[in-house]
């Protein structure tokens, strides 16, 4: 674990690109050089695949239950221990809050692990259906549940070892074999959890691999393969659209979980002063670079005025700046692609006239993505700022007229991953959440987040959920079987 350079994980060994190619891994405070990593090649992207492959055709990892869980248990184990190695290298790639490393960047995410290894203690792999006598030969049935095979595993630069482990966990949890390949702006976060897997478990050659390609073209191998089963991907919708359409010609099993736009409204006997500064804070945490963050504000038309107003005051006091400073809940955008873009969107938040807060690219330090907290209010609901995810730092505050129309306007986006609703009265914010399109809905600010709470969207926020019972399903085959029936003592054994 001293390694700067960091290695991939194919077939059991830790090993540079066949061609020794590597690329600059940049810490986007400061826009320096942390260290380097393998560039993959379409061969060494082949190598991870087939031995996958092989992992899952020839061993007994999809059928020992008891030893995946034994392997979960050492992975969970040998993440705690090093702890100290991850926390600085999450901050320094992700440009992550220190704080967030307490959560669900680091600390949270290695105790989700807890959820599989649980799982696997009580999933029933077989259930019997009801046996069909009134036949000519009479029949007994049983349903199975198998691993999916071989899954590519792709993940986005955000909460980088958050969707390594969950997807990583789940995929292993059920059985099948995995290749991860990891945003190329956060490849440490992918790399050190192939070495920990190296070093703490019993996990078998080829069960497990990481590559680390910094092209996109090298990347598409994993969506088209033959050999490659089913693709679990977390990004843009954009993207998602891409990868799907790849996976399409050999059918692959997908599961998606992409962008959103998500909404949170305030009913008119909502507390404002208790509600909107979580909100208008939680928009600026970790630069807004979160899927689920609540970035359009949906509030009375009556209270318009009072909204802005709130929000205006928290904005202006975010604590940001050095994610090494514990204070700060937001540092700088991830990379400089998501830079650029999110300045794009303050551009057409300053040509609307909208801007209350912010809005520019920040003068504070010298180098790295920085941009300000932006706060937009009543900006056309159709516009791009309010129709598109930004994935920074922005809210948009946008007035209703009545319920019916706070539900229109919530559900007026192409997204439907995440929603919020406040109101003083419980049944009626309840009555208001059932009518939503949307995965997941936080009523009065409860907390729907857990490793037993299925996660995954509506419309084109994606295909499939993680976490859960379901998060496991999605890595699964069913399988029906019918045999004879014979006399209950006389019955075969089957399964594992």
């Amino acid at each position: 674990m001293t390694n700067p350079e960091h290695l991939m994980l194919i077939d059991g060994v830790l090993t540079a690109a066949s061609d020794g190619g590597v690329f600059d891994n940049i810490n986007p405070a400061d826009e320096s050089v942390i260290g380097t990593a393998p560039d993959a090649t379409a061969s060494d992207v082949e190598r991870a695949i087939l031995a996958a492959r092989r992992a899952f055709d020839s061993t007994t990892w999809s059928t020992d239950h008891e030893f995946r869980r034994q392997c979960l248990i050492q992975l969970q184990a040998g993440l705690q221990k090093n702890v100290d190695i991850l926390r600085p290298m999450i901050v320094a790639e992700a440009g992550a809050p220190l704080s967030s490393t307490y959560r669900v960047q680091l600390d949270g995410c290695i105790e989700f692990i807890s959820h599989y290894i649980d799982l696997l203690e009580t999933y029933e792999f077989e259930r019997p259906l009801p046996d069909k006598v009134g036949e000519a030969l009479p029949t007994t049935r049983f349903v199975r549940r198998e691993a999916a095979g071989v899954v590519a595993a792709i993940t986005p630069w955000n909460v980088p070892l958050y969707l390594n482990i969950c997807k990583t966990a789940a995929a292993l949890a059920a059985g099948c074999t995995v290749v991860l390949k990891p945003a190329p702006e956060t490849p440490y976060s992918a790399l050190i959890l192939g070495e920990i897997a190296s070093a703490h478990t019993d996990i078998p050659a080829g069960v497990f691999n990481v590559v680390t390609p910094s092209q996109s073209e090298v990347a598409a191998l994993l969506t088209t393969h033959p050999a490659v089963d089913a693709v679990t991907f977390t990004g843009s919708t954009v993207t998602g659209r891409r990868v799907m359409a790849s996976a399409a010609d050999t059918l692959k099993r997908v599961t998606l979980e992409l962008g959103g736009k998500s909404p949170a409204i305030l009913l008119d006997d909502a507390d404002f002063q208790t509600v909107i500064p979580q909100l208008a804070g939680g928009v600026c945490f970790h630069a807004g670079q979160g899927c689920t963050s609540l970035t359009r504000m949906l509030v009375p038309r009556s209270r318009f005025d009072e909204a802005v107003a709130i929000s205006k005051a928290v904005m202006e006091r975010v604590p940001w700046g050095d994610p090494n400073d514990p204070k700060n809940i937001m540092g700088p955008v991830a990379n400089k692609r998501q830079y650029e873009s999110v300045l794009r969107y303050y551009e057409i938040a300053r040509e609307s006239g909208k801007v209350v807060f912010g809005g520019n690219k920040s003068d504070r330090f010298d180098k790295g993505y920085w941009v300000e907290p932006t706060l937009v209010a009543g900006i056309d609901e159709d516009s791009p700022v309010a129709q598109e995810e930004v994935f920074g730092p922005l809210l948009t505050i946008l007035a209703y007229e009545d319920e019916d129309d706070a539900v229109r306007i919530a559900d007026n986006t192409i997204y439907g991953l995440s929603a919020g609703v406040f109101s003083a009265d419980l049944d009626r914010a309840l009555a208001v959440s059932n009518r939503l399109r949307s995965g997941t809905v936080a009523v009065n600010g409860a907390q729907w987040f857990d490793s037993n709470s299925p996660f995954g969207g509506y419309k084109q926020s994606g295909i499939g959920r993680e976490w859960g019972t379901e998060g496991l399903e999605d890595f699964l085959e069913l399988k029906t079987i019918a045999y004879p029936k014979r006399a209950e003592s006389d019955r075969p054994k089957v399964g594992n």
